[in-house]
């Protein structure tokens, strides 16, 4: 066995093992994945590790249960569970049994810790949970899943994503928490100190900008995000006191892209087909400076097509929620090269999303 990206991902090398066949194992452990999953989600939803983090002791289910409001019976079996997946942590006393986190649940599934991740996991939880229940119905028709999940129109896929200010808050917090834990080594793979003027498109709630303008103090970062999306990025998430960063309204399939040293592309081109990311990597380079480039992030694929297993699933995510999908490297090469970038170099950063930069 060999753990990838966080996940453990058994290498068959020959036929399976006596073993294996006599008990699934393995099976059951991917047939109760959901279930794991929905664990963490309702412990985060209901308060359980903000409750634990603020509490200076121990506190036993029933406390748990009261101060949150549920019934005593269904929170010591969500406690117990929690334990298991070591997110909690136990003793047990004579009064029975009392509860605390564990380190990894305090930074990263407590609301006020810096790098949480619980925006992220109320989006998979509300949204994703959702429409994955119809991947059958994605994988045999090809197309996202908007519409029987939330009976709103899939044709335009962010209408879909943004059908609500709530829903669009909500699914820019679960990007900034992404870049909470991935953006500075995105950012970071390659010296951009290089390129001073700098438009983040479909940037959002300015996350990546704000690692961008930390790391290059010398640069200067425009966010170029759909006119609803910037108005709630200046009222939520970017204070109007840091001036490096600024904003420009517009779509930027159906509007000109201003003149810059880079174009960062995070999370964007995976979002659609082969020809409509040439067509819009096509308008990048004519609008590039000489000397400038395009810096992509995405998770990528394996050339052999083993792996990482959260690429493999991430490619799946694409097809009941939007038009695209994830590539190899080879395959964003090509687009790039399509649209007239060269000296196309890829950095792996070890965790979700890599980096790649071409050069005009």
């Amino acid at each position: 066995m060999k753990k990838e990206r966080g996940f453990l991902t058994v290498q068959w090398t020959k036929m399976s093992s006596a073993e294996d066949l006599e008990y699934p194992r393995l099976l059951i452990q991917y047939q109760n994945g959901f279930l794991i999953s929905k664990v963490m989600f309702a412990a985060c939803e209901l308060g359980v590790f903000d409750l634990l983090r603020e509490s200076e002791d121990l506190l036993t289910s029933k406390a748990i249960a009261e101060q949150l409001g549920s019934s005593f019976h269904g929170m010591e079996r969500l406690l117990d569970a929690c334990v298991g997946l070591k997110l909690l942590r136990a003793e047990v006393k004579k009064e029975g049994a009392f509860y605390g986190n564990t380190e990894i649940s305090n930074l990263y599934l407590t609301k006020s810790s810096p790098k949480s991740q619980y925006h992220n996991l109320m989006y998979y939880s509300k949204t994703i949970y959702l429409c994955w229940h119809y991947l059958t119905d994605a994988v045999r028709e090809g197309g996202n899943q908007y519409e029987r999940a939330f009976g709103i129109s899939s044709k335009d896929v962010f209408e879909a994503l943004y059908r609500s200010e709530e829903e669009m808050i909500k699914f820019m917090y679960g990007l900034n928490a992404i870049w909470s834990i991935c953006g500075r080594d995105v950012i970071a793979a390659f010296d951009l100190s290089l390129f001073p003027v700098i438009y983040d498109l479909g940037g959002g709630a300015g996350a990546l900008a704000q690692e961008c303008v930390s790391l290059y103090p010398n640069c200067s970062v425009t966010i170029f995000d759909l006119p609803k999306v910037v108005q709630t990025a200046k009222k939520h998430f970017v204070s109007s006191e840091e001036r490096r960063i600024t904003f420009h309204e517009g779509d930027f399939f159906a509007d000109p892209v201003p003149e810059a040293d880079l174009y960062i592309l995070a999370r964007i081109l995976h979002d659609w087909a082969d020809e409509k990311c040439v067509q819009l990597l096509k308008k990048v380079q004519k609008a590039c400076k000489t000397g400038g480039g395009v810096f992509l992030v995405e998770t990528l694929l394996n050339e052999d097509r083993s792996g990482p297993l959260e690429s493999q699933l991430y490619s799946i995510n694409m097809l009941v929620q939007t038009e695209g999908k994830e590539r190899t490297p080879a395959e964003y090469s090509s687009l790039l090269t399509a649209a007239g970038f060269r000296e196309i170099e890829i950095k792996k950063t070890g965790k979700l999303y890599d980096a790649i930069l071409g050069r005009k």
